[in-house]
């Protein structure tokens, strides 16, 4: 056998062919944690885009790994792209921010200032007197981009450090105030795929 088709198999079976499985991996389960999250959203359009890019990636993949079951690499490369896919993926999912939280403050100190300073930075805030386990506190929601979630929870640890405070994700908003804030997730590219409620 000539000893440079010998190296260039080898190379392809054991370099190569892992190389490309362990990326094909990672951009289909990228893609299918994208595509949950989408659903969840009810972004219908841009969910059967993603389905479609993901099972068509991951058939690729299974079947080079069907043509190859003897080889311990694509066992090993299949098995970390699914790893670091599921990271990348979240990964993603958080920096896209295409979702929208409701974050609940409960504080016994005064919240005047607290809630002055949210207003101030075009956040749209409602408060309520309420009684705790041990006496009266303010309790404030807010709806906020989740891009602007880190900047909010410093306003509120410096204003009430001691607050109490829970985020939850929240899958439609009809209408609220948010700072002005637009990126290509948010923009006229993702509006083509939002759900759209027909009037009456």
């Amino acid at each position: 056998m000539d000893t440079t088709a010998f190296v260039d198999t080898t190379f392809y079976t054991w370099v190569l062919l892992p190389f490309l499985i362990f990326s094909a991996r990672i951009f289909d389960v990228t893609l299918g944690t994208l595509r949950v999250i989408f659903i969840t959203r009810g972004m219908k359009y841009l969910s059967a885009c993603i389905g479609f890019l993901e099972i068509l990636i991951w058939l690729l993949a299974i079947g080079q790994i069907f043509k190859n079951l003897n080889n311990v690499a694509c066992y090993l490369a299949y098995a970390g792209g699914f790893a670091c896919g599921s990271f990348l993926g979240i990964y993603c999912a958080e920096r896209l921010s295409i979702n929208k939280v409701i974050i609940r403050i409960i504080t016994v100190k005064d919240a005047t200032n607290l809630v002055k300073h949210l207003k101030k930075e075009h956040y749209g805030v409602t408060t309520l007197d309420a009684q705790g386990a041990e006496g009266p506190v303010t309790v404030v929601f807010s709806i906020i981009n989740r891009q602007n979630l880190e900047k909010v929870v410093a306003i509120v640890k410096r204003f009430n450090p001691q607050a109490f405070y829970s985020v939850q994700d929240i899958k439609f908003v009809s209408e609220g105030i948010f700072p002005e804030h637009r990126s290509i997730m948010n923009g006229s590219l993702m509006e083509m795929f939002r759900p759209h409620r027909k009037s009456k």
